[in-house]
């Protein structure tokens, strides 16, 4: 199976005004988001990245812009399962007053109870985004190969949810995962089982590029020896 990259968007406009974007229109990046765009091309300079999925969302399609400019003949999609959580009633306002809402406790300790007031659970967040990557991971694997690597560029709760999901973490696990704007997670698809190969990563990634060597499905006893 595949090895997904799965890409946070850019800092953007919402993330520096301290609000809870979700899907409100209008929400860019802003110049430190743009700057880490640009930069986002050579960083995975070393990939051999075969599709690139994004969210429906203008922040999202702006930090793959820049890849895609480098890269004129990669593919790219929107997958409307990628987008950002519907947090309905939250969104737009201010993390600031939402912390005193009794919910947020919900959403903090017990995210697999938690439903947004005119929105979505996070239980439905989290299922149809790991059902788009199932989807993905098949359809990359049968146009490209089993050893293949594409992008997927999201928001950080689909991301947390597609990690706990990759390591058999309940969602009520998923707020111990960290991914900050424009921070790169991998995770390796095997038949058996997904491997996470990298989190909220932001340095070098020519060693998730296919390697010679078979694939194996067996976790690596010790830790492992690392990239060559």
């Amino acid at each position: 199976m595949p090895t997904l990259i799965l890409v946070r968007h850019g800092r953007s406009t919402a993330n520096t005004a301290g609000l809870l974007a979700g899907r409100t229109p209008g929400v860019a990046l802003d110049e430190r988001g743009t700057a880490q765009a640009a930069a986002l091309p050579g960083r995975l300079a070393a990939l051999p990245i075969s599709e690139v999925v994004t969210s429906p969302l203008e922040r999202c399609r702006d930090t793959v812009r820049p890849l895609l400019d480098t890269r004129p003949g990669l593919r790219s999609h929107v997958d409307e399962r990628l987008n950002e959580c519907d947090y309905g009633d939250w969104s737009g306002r201010k993390l600031a007053e939402l912390k005193d809402e009794p919910l947020m406790e919900v959403v903090q300790a017990h995210p697999s109870a938690a439903a947004f007031p005119g929105g979505e659970s996070m239980r439905a967040m989290q299922t149809r985004a790991a059902e788009a990557v199932r989807e993905w991971n098949a359809r990359v694997a049968d146009e490209h190969g089993a050893d293949a690597v594409y992008l997927v560029c999201s928001h950080g709760d689909i991301i947390k949810s597609l990690v706990a999901d990759a390591l058999g973490l309940h969602l009520d696990l998923f707020q111990r995962i960290s991914v900050e704007p424009c921070s790169v997670t991998a995770i390796r698809y095997t038949r058996l089982r997904p491997f996470l190969v990298r989190l909220g990563d932001t340095g070098d990634f020519a060693a998730l590029a296919p390697r010679e060597e078979a694939p194996t499905t067996d976790a690596a006893v010790g830790g492992g020896a690392g990239a060559p």
